[in-house]
């Protein structure tokens, strides 16, 4: 991992510098407020000087005016200065939360797996935007603060030499004491992100659940963990900023000390007859506007605390990297794709399973499926079924054996690319908080209206879409009132018609449905495979517009197969011709036959 300098250069150069004309404007806003902090003191010690000497009423008008003008204009570009910050600030988060999103989405199942939703929210959102004042303010602030600090310096020791070398030997001691104390607080820091990270997670779990806890009565246990979990986060961050603040007890010392330098010297030189009473005020008034831009840098530094944090755990999830890469770009062809498994083993704990006691999920499975040909896969309830269609579509890499799609090896395809030539609908369907059109399309915009309508016709869905308030425009999302189960599966169906792939696989989705959607359901799958419903004869195979895998509990699911896969125990029980197997008495699918599927899989 790179040195923290390092990190934080990698950090504003990818996110900030592409905005070189915002960072140029706050640059050049930031030197001007300060110029002009810089310039009123002088107005109005020539002011006192002129008025004790009796200057015409004329002549203090007009410093007086000069002193108002400044002023104002100086709250004018400081205005100017925030706005050209935030927008700059967020251009830049906006872009880590994108790259973030990107790189979650990216990753494999089994991060998903542990880590909730609520949690990777925190990190893509709390966390950066713990950054927004990093990428806006924290280099230009310090550059500009350091160089107000030696301005007023130099001007102290243009004034007199002992009170420049006072403030100079105040002002080192202070900087040295704010590096010193600048990374204590990080990790008290990270830890209250992490404890808010897990309270996040935490209440997107519970909301989710909210008919479970309250059928079940746990709605106080729930409670009680939430307490838990809030008071974890505020003793983080009580640590935090009480650790943080230190730096803030060192400011308020030099403040205290920088006055007494002030006030003490600058009495001492006017009696001297050194200085005038203009100068006194002078030299007290750059002695309190030293405190300001210390004040900012220390600001900045406890903000760096905070986004030195931030930064580690964001890194810590950009520095994984998913198993499932790219290949070379083999070609997947166009049309029906045979699939075929070469000896494929699998185990979700693929590091040394033997040894850890894990059995494969699936075991040396081979199988070769034709082009436009159905298969049905059979099997009690842990037998390697999802798994299989997981593989296929490469959510998970065998340990062994090779998958060809089209004959080409998985493994030598764009991922992407295999995607999308691989249809999968499942029994929980995931719907989007948007428009009929996007839930349907994928928010590709490209798909007409025309077609979209045209597949719903197909699935009998036309007349649920145009009863709909806004039509395909109309906001939809999982729960929604008036969409039933069974119409969310065949949105999911519809979503495989508009993306036309080469293989489907068909993972239970039936399981959950009445009889009346269910006959509609089959409708849409005969429409998808291009089959008229009845049982296929024998030869008949490879007649289909696409490749099915059919993953099925019920006989009915099965009925169009043209060959049947039975699993057990993650490996292949049976497999045939299903008009083979029919007839055949000894076999475990005509046993399914005659005293019924459900029994025998249970």
């Amino acid at each position: 991992m790179a040195s923290p300098p390092r990190r934080y250069r990698q950090l504003l150069s990818r996110y900030v510098l592409p905005y070189r004309r915002l960072v140029v404007s706050l640059c050049v806003l930031v030197l001007a407020t300060i110029g002009l902090q810089l310039v009123n003191p002088l107005i109005l010690r020539q002011f006192i000087d002129d008025a004790q000497a009796g200057r015409p009423l004329g002549t203090l008008s007009l410093l007086a005016g000069l002193f108002l003008g400044v002023a104002i204009l100086a709250q004018v570009v400081s205005v100017a200065e925030t706005y050209v910050a935030q927008n700059l600030g967020w251009l830049g988060t906006n872009r880590l939360r994108v790259d973030l999103a990107l790189h979650c989405l990216r990753l494999d199942p089994p991060f998903h797996a542990a880590h909730t939703p609520g949690e990777l929210i925190e990190r893509i959102d709390g966390d950066v935007l713990t950054l927004a004042n990093f990428f806006s303010r924290f280099v230009v602030y310090v550059l500009g603060n350091g160089l107000m600090v030696l301005g007023v310096l130099v001007l102290f020791w243009h004034v007199d030499w002992r009170v420049g070398a006072a403030m100079t030997v105040l002002v080192v001691a202070t900087v040295i004491a704010i590096r010193l104390l600048r990374d204590v607080a990080t990790p008290h820091w990270r830890a209250a992100r992490q404890a808010s990270a897990e309270l996040m997670g935490f209440i997107e779990e519970r909301i989710s659940g909210t008919e479970d806890i309250r059928s079940s009565g746990a709605t106080a246990y729930v409670m009680r963990r939430l307490y838990e979990r809030m008071r974890s986060l505020l003793r983080h961050r009580q640590r935090s900023a009480v650790v943080g603040y230190t730096l803030g007890w060192v400011l308020t010392l030099f403040f205290y000390g920088s006055m007494a330098i002030g006030l003490g010297l600058g009495s001492y030189l006017f009696l001297q007859g050194t200085i005038t009473i203009g100068t006194v005020y002078l030299l007290l008034a750059y002695a309190q506007m030293l405190d300001r831009p210390l004040e900012l840098l220390t600001r900045q530094f406890q903000d760096l605390q905070q986004a030195a944090a931030s930064l580690r755990r964001i890194e810590s999830l950009l520095d994984l990297r998913s198993v499932i890469t790219d290949g070379r770009g083999a070609c997947i062809p166009d049309g029906p794709l045979s699939v075929e498994l070469d000896h494929v083993s699998f185990s979700y704990d693929s590091e040394e399973p033997a040894v850890a006691g894990v059995a494969p999920v699936l075991h040396d499975i081979s199988f070769c499926l034709q082009p436009g040909t159905i298969v049905g896969v059979l099997g009690r309830t842990g037998s390697g079924k999802t798994t299989l269609s997981r593989l296929i579509f490469r959510l998970y890499d065998p340990d062994r054996g090779e998958i060809r799609l089209g004959g080409v090896d998985l493994r030598d395809a764009r991922v992407a690319d295999l995607r999308a030539r691989v249809g999968i609908v499942t029994q929980d369907i995931q719907l989007f908080h948007a428009s009929v059109r996007d839930n349907l399309t994928f928010f590709d915009a490209g798909i007409p209206d025309e077609r979209i309508e045209e597949v719903l016709d197909d699935l009998g869905l036309l007349g649920w879409s145009r009863s709909l308030p806004a039509g395909l425009d109309t906001r939809i999302s999982a729960g929604s009132i008036g969409l039933s189960a069974g119409q969310a599966q065949l949105l999911a169906f519809a979503r495989v018609f508009l993306k036309n792939p080469g293989v489907v696989i068909l993972d239970e989705a039936s399981s959950r449905l009445d009889p009346a959607t269910e006959r509609l359901l089959e409708h849409a799958v005969d429409r998808l495979f291009n089959r008229t419903g009845e049982a296929p004869a024998l030869g008949n195979s490879g007649q289909g517009r696409r490749t099915g895998i059919v993953i099925a509990h019920r006989l009915g699911t099965v009925r169009r197969a043209d060959e049947i896969l039975i699993l057990e125990d993650g490996q292949i029980a049976e497999y045939g011709p299903r008009s083979e197997l029919e007839r055949d008495p000894s076999s475990r699918f005509s046993a399914m036959l005659r005293v019924g599927m459900e029994e025998v899989l249970v």
